[in-house]
């Protein structure tokens, strides 16, 4: 296998892990539940939503002959009037990663030294991937973080629950 189909493989490997960390955290939430906030100034899982898809569906849109800061995206925007039920914020998320996923099914060989540009910065693709790929971690971190703290003892765990550590590696290395 070559560097570049290798790379892809394993990027998209880690796309599709965080989204379906998110999708896990979703699926324990009520539609109140992606309004809360911590703080006033803090946002919400749907806003943070809002802002996912809308940096998706700019940075991958055309993202070999465009610059991946559209003209027609509002970020500020992204912030301000979250979606208020679940199905709306879940629908605006997978098209965000569908754009993703679509994008990056043309990248090959041939093309995996291409330069692209965001924010009028040129970038290798494989330096605009990885900035996406660290982007993208970190707010489903965050919105992994915001649903435990929501649903507080009712959390279930999306990786090794505490405290069973011990089991979880028995039964990986005994079997």
């Amino acid at each position: 296998m070559d560097f570049a189909q290798n790379y892809l493989e394993s990027t998209l490997f880690e796309f599709r892990r965080y989204k379906t960390m998110g999708d896990a955290t979703f699926a324990q939430l009520e539609d109140s539940d992606i309004l809360w906030r911590y703080h006033d100034h803090d946002n919400s899982i749907s806003q943070i939503v809002k802002h996912l898809s809308g940096n998706m569906l700019s940075r991958w849109t055309n993202f070999l002959s465009e610059d991946g800061e559209k003209p027609w995206r509002d970020r500020d925007t992204e912030f301000v009037d979250p979606f208020t039920t679940k199905k709306a914020m879940i629908t605006s998320w997978e098209k965000g990663w569908q754009c993703l996923f679509d994008a990056l099914g043309l990248v090959n060989s041939d093309n995996i030294n291409t330069m692209i540009k965001i924010r009028n910065e040129e970038h290798t693709l494989v330096e605009a991937i990885n900035r996406q790929l660290a982007h993208y971690a970190s707010h489903v971190g965050q919105i992994v973080l915001l649903g435990k703290m929501i649903k507080s003892e009712n959390w279930v765990s999306l990786s090794i629950p505490k405290g069973q550590s011990a089991a979880f590696n028995s039964e990986k290395f005994n079997s």
